[in-house]
């Protein structure tokens, strides 16, 4: 059993619905219990004074390629079109090799940022699957990195170009090791998902639809984007939606990153097929792939989570950077967003598409994932409105303390229970002896 916590004295509690002023948040067994004035918990709670504070929800990561957090940076990956950055990425998945070893490493690293930067729970589209590897050795390393640093996860099982037939048994044994669509503890979900029409054709999409409904699992694909446009136009002499609608993935459980390049016509289509979106600027708009309209997309009644992507373009797991970056880019899309919805969206909104409706917020009943965010420094100053100034007031903001499931895994600005720095040499070594073996 989880043990109690008291958040107390916090200058402002935003719940995701509501937002109170000198209030405590009270957690027992990894829920929120009670959100008010002036609460106690029982005696061997664990106490957090958050005097100066403002306690939000953890942060939903509803798109993220954890592997490539190895893969930052690389020369040949900025400002080219995006067919010329995926085979700079392949070539270099190859070189050094993917096994799971590495992506344990990988996702450690990302996911520690990611806690670190106020996000609690991640979406780990894998993509990367090398005929010769251990495949459930590569999932299970991921989650065991999750584990180990108290985050939550969900590991997409993608595919890009893979054989149908062995992505849908992979998945089906990834549900037998998850426990199907969640574990027990709520701490690790599956859902699959190919990486989109351009690499994955209708066999694949509709084994892994059985798979999806067989046990249960949310899905996710990619659309729209630079590429999915020009690759499905080119095979098919089509538009990407169309084709997800004819192979059985527009409807409700399903969720489509990216959206960059959609008509007025394919947004009434996506909200009248229960389909959400995961919009995803901090990787789009920065490397000219796009820029979805998340403003037309909420206004149609779609709802919209966000999403960092991974490593290779977005370089960085702080998603609430990259909700500020939604916020300020919005006007270019054609409907600026409000504050409440971009930090919706973080929350909640992605926490809808992976059908986790106990996380992204802090009312009595929900998971006891939060933040708390220290408002007293120069940053916070003058600032009228607290939650807006989570956005629009320093844009490397970190919480001084993040809980996962009422449990503490960042206090005062580190991990609880590991060194970030094992966890950056670890990689750091792992890559330069992979990169000296091939030279």
């Amino acid at each position: 059993m989880t043990e109690a916590l008291l958040v107390k004295n916090a200058a402002v509690v935003w719940t995701g619905e509501r937002t109170l002023h000198d209030a405590d948040v009270l957690v027992t067994d990894g829920r929120v219990a009670a959100v008010g004035p002036s609460l106690d918990g029982p005696g061997e709670a664990v106490v957090i004074d958050a005097r100066g504070c403002l306690v939000a929800p953890g942060l939903v990561n509803a798109h993220h390629h954890l592997l490539q957090s190895a893969f930052r940076t690389l020369p040949g990956t900025r400002g080219v079109p995006m067919r010329e950055w995926l085979a700079v990425m392949n070539g270099a998945y190859m070189s050094i090799g993917i096994d799971p070893e590495l992506c344990g490493a990988a996702a450690a690293v990302g996911l520690a940022e990611s806690l670190l930067n106020g996000v609690t729970t991640v979406a780990d589209h894998h993509l990367t699957w090398p005929a010769d590897a251990d495949h459930l050795g590569m999932a299970e390393a991921v989650v065991l990195s999750a584990r180990s640093l108290g985050a939550r996860l969900v590991f997409v099982r993608g595919t890009a170009g893979d054989d149908a037939e062995t992505a849908a048994a992979s998945a089906d044994a990834l549900a037998g090791f998850v426990g199907g669509a969640v574990a027990p503890d709520g701490m690790v979900g599956l859902a699959v998902g190919p990486a989109g029409v351009h690499s994955d054709g209708r066999a694949t999409f509709e084994a892994l639809r059985e798979v999806a409904l067989h046990h249960g699992l949310v899905r996710r694909t990619q659309a729209n984007e630079q590429v999915d446009v020009i690759a499905a136009e080119e095979r098919y002499g089509r538009r990407p939606l169309e084709l997800l609608r004819d192979w059985g993935w527009l409807e409700p459980g399903v969720t489509i990153a990216h959206l960059c390049e959609v008509t007025d016509e394919e947004i009434a289509l996506v909200a009248a097929c229960g389909v959400t979106a995961t919009h995803a600027p901090g990787c789009d708009l920065p490397m000219g792939w796009g820029l979805a309209p998340a403003g037309a997309l909420l206004d149609a009644g779609v709802v919209v989570g966000l999403g960092t992507s991974g490593g290779g373009s977005n370089d960085a797991g702080h998603l609430l950077a990259d909700a500020r970056l939604a916020l300020q880019a919005s006007p270019l899309s054609g409907r600026p967003l409000t504050t409440l919805e971009a930090l919706t969206m973080a929350t909640r909104g992605s926490a809808t598409g992976l059908a986790r409706p106990e996380l992204g917020h802090l009312e009595p009943g929900a998971a006891a994932d939060l933040n708390v965010y220290d408002l007293t420094g120069v940053a916070d100053a003058g600032v009228a409105d607290p939650v807006a100034g989570l956005l629009w007031a320093s844009p490397g903001r970190r919480p001084r303390h993040v809980a996962v499931a009422g449990r503490v895994v960042v206090r005062d600005g580190a991990l609880t229970g590991t060194d970030e720095r094992a966890l950056a040499e670890r990689l750091t070594a792992l890559l330069a002896t992979r990169r000296g073996a091939v030279a």
